[in-house]
């Protein structure tokens, strides 16, 4: 079992499976418990973590790596060391390399696919080497292809040889068929190693091959060196010509007849994108450009082969041999030797000698009638022609897209002139997308009867980078407090809320990331804040009968809230029991709601009889007046979208408890006898729409 399988790497990574295993490292998946997220972490090989220089390169370029924030580049998080091994925790990828990608849509990929990723790759690319940053290994097993269809690539600064020799060795397997040739040859290198990488692997997604195939590393590594891969279209005539032109100049194999930088290739993509039609003029073998002549050749006849690509292949091959070309002169052609018995053996070597001076006289001719119209065509006539001269215009102060405008609607100066962003740079003074210089330089005279004019752009004001801070603790702090703090450092907040027994309402229970994680400008944080506990639907209980104490503890685990208690005389009840509750029994209620109960202080003690009065004589008895009657009428709102409870007391008496459906507007009742206190009350609440009628 592997050993680093369920470690805990520096307190916080925990290892749980094997991703893969490369030539120099393995990845496993991990989860990052500071952060709560999953993580990919590369760990340095065994074998390889006791050379000390390669640890102490593996340790810098990643360092350096780590640097780099790019959306087509996998990011890097931290860098570390377990067991003397040095290790990597990096993003992880939701996705398959671009490799598995290739094998499973056949092993090819249309013309259009195959611009939909390299481009990616160039941007990816271009980042990195403007901070300095060389990738040294890029191949479909370092392209990783998301579900969306973008593209991460991976493994920046990490793959280089392991020694100084220049031959290539078996830990070389798996890149060879894409290093450059000064790679292969153990030469300095640059950017531009990494467009050769670039200009296999679309050579790899057009056709679905690779350029060079070998028996062993070495043999594939010398083809690179050597040869010149067979033209794409020659594989897939499907393939337009401006696609395989780009492919075959980034595949150059000397480094200053490629692209110059990412960003060059990126152009021609571009031009390409926008007129699948193009042809940039690039020659082969090489890539020449347009203005270059195609040195002479001494093609020789092919031999016969048993390799079923030799038609393809050998015409390449004579073109590999421009460099061993050299002038052959052939033996003198003898008579046969029938003739040649006629005559002794000075005669022969009279004849000879004679043969020879007149093919070397008329192989002098020859060549000097052949130099002589080289020179008329290449110097004398271009001595005696003069020279046209073209001014050119001037675009410095112009955005690029007006000038490009502008060219294009004059057909004298778009005959003569193109026009090329070569560079995009900051500036303070110039606003964004306008040209800052030119060259050639506007109004000067340009010979060639077609010029490129390359322009630099202004990308405008350098952006300052953001400065980092450590996420404050806001736990138990008022949430909006928090969002506000956050939003003023430019941070992107996301408010989520939950119910929570511990934490008061609208005060913070966590953010995501965890508090002391560093931010800048532009990252997002997430703000969890308490609604308080959660309130349910309760349907009361009767609460009369019991104790004080037993009321309140029905009421706690009901999750009510005892508003007010207070007393007074019952016959029902005795003394204290509780006599009344303001939510009647089975009536349901919102979690949280207030109670109020009444306790009884029992039977109201009767009244000492008050002494026989007097009797008038002959007194008069007053008629006895009937007892009033008092009607009370409830209005009710029209727009109710449920039936309400509407309660009535008088005298601390339920008068009425009546549900009232939305279809009525009303309810009324009587109650006989003098009012000395009274209160209505709809769904729980004093209600005061209402009039009380005096019937009598």
């Amino acid at each position: 079992m592997d050993p680093y399988i369920g470690k805990l790497l520096d307190d916080r990574y925990e290892i749980l499976n094997v991703l893969g295993t490369g030539g120099m490292a393995v990845v496993y998946r991990a989860y990052c418990h500071r952060l709560n997220r999953y993580v990919a972490v590369k760990i340095l090989k065994g074998e390889l973590a006791a050379d000390q220089d390669l640890r102490r390169r593996f340790h810098d370029e990643s360092q350096s790596v780590a640097m780099l924030s790019h959306p087509n580049i996998v990011a890097v998080y931290d860098v570390s060391e377990v067991d003397d091994r040095e290790f990597i925790v990096m993003e992880l990828i939701d996705g398959i390399t671009l490799k598995q990608y290739i094998n499973k849509r056949g092993g090819c990929l249309n013309w259009r696919e195959s611009l939909h990723f390299i481009s990616q790759i160039l941007q990816a690319l271009k980042h990195a080497h403007s901070r300095g940053i060389i990738h040294r290994d890029i191949k479909p097993q370092n392209v990783m292809v998301l579900r969306d269809g973008s593209v991460k690539v991976t493994d920046f600064g990490i793959a280089r040889s392991t020694t100084s020799q220049a031959t290539v060795t078996q830990d070389a397997i798996g890149s060879v068929h894409y290093i450059s040739p000064e790679q292969a040859k153990g030469n300095h290198i640059d950017a531009r190693s990494d467009l050769y990488s670039a200009g296999v692997v679309l050579y790899e997604m057009l056709t679905g091959r690779l350029p060079f195939e070998g028996d062993n590393p070495v043999s594939v590594a010398i083809q690179h060196i050597n040869s010149i891969p067979v033209p794409p279209r020659e594989l897939n005539p499907d393939i337009p010509v401006g696609m395989e032109q780009i492919a075959l100049k980034a595949m150059a194999s000397t480094p200053d007849r490629r692209y110059r930088s990412a960003e060059d290739m990126l152009n021609d993509l571009d031009a390409f994108r926008r007129n699948p039609d193009i042809d940039f003029g690039y020659l082969q073998p090489g890539v020449l450009a347009p203005d270059e002549d195609e040195p002479t050749m001494i093609l020789r006849k092919p031999t016969r082969s048993s390799d079923p690509d030799a038609t393809v292949r050998e015409p390449l091959r004579r073109r590999a041999a421009v460099s061993a070309a050299r002038f052959q002169q052939d033996e003198p052609e003898y008579e046969d030797e029938d003739d040649y018995d006629d005559y002794d053996e000075e005669d022969a070597r009279e004849r000879r000698k004679k043969r020879i001076l007149i093919g070397t006289a008329a192989g002098a001719g020859v060549l000097l009638i052949a130099v002589f119209a080289i020179l008329w065509f290449t110097v004398f006539s271009k001595m005696l022609t003069p020279k046209k001269s073209f001014i050119v215009p001037n675009y410095v102060g112009s955005t690029l897209e007006e000038a490009e405008k502008a060219l294009s609607e004059n057909s004298d100066l778009s005959a003569h002139f193109t026009i090329r962003a070569g560079e995009f740079k900051p500036d303070d003074t110039v606003e964004k997308g306008v040209i800052i210089s030119q060259s050639p330089v506007g109004d000067s005279k340009a010979h060639a009867d077609k010029t490129e004019i390359v322009v630099v752009v202004s990308s405008g004001p350098e952006e300052e980078k953001p400065q980092e801070f450590e996420l404050e603790d806001y736990s138990n702090q008022d949430y909006r407090l928090a969002l506000s703090k956050l939003q003023a450092q430019l941070i992107a907040v996301t408010v989520e809320s939950q119910y929570s027994d511990t934490v008061k309402e609208g005060m913070v229970i966590s953010t995501n990331p965890t508090p002391g994680t560093k931010l800048k400008a532009g990252d997002k944080v997430t703000i969890t804040y308490s609604n308080g506990p959660e309130h349910k639907e309760v349907k009361m209980t009767s609460l009369l009968g019991l104790t004080e104490e037993d009321a309140r503890n029905a009421i706690a685990a009901m999750k009510l809230t005892l508003k007010s208690v207070s007393s007074e005389y019952s016959d029902e009840y005795p003394a204290g029991k509780v006599c009344y509750q303001s939510v009647p029994q089975g009536i349901t209620v919102q979690g949280g709601s207030d109670i109020t109960i009444k306790i009884s202080l029992g039977q109201k003690p009767a009244d000492p009889k008050p002494p026989e009065p007097v009797k008038p004589e002959e007194p008069q008895t007053p008629p006895v007046a009937p007892a009033p009657k008092s009607t009370f009428l409830v209005t009710l709102p029209d727009d109710r979208t449920k039936e309400s409870v509407v309660e009535i007391y008088v005298n601390g008496v339920l008068l009425a408890h009546q549900k009232v459906p939305t279809t009525e507007s009303e309810f009324s009742v009587t109650y006989e006898g003098v009012i000395n206190n009274y209160s209505v009350k709809v769904d729980g609440a004093d209600y005061q729409d209402y009039d009380i009628i005096n019937n009598r």
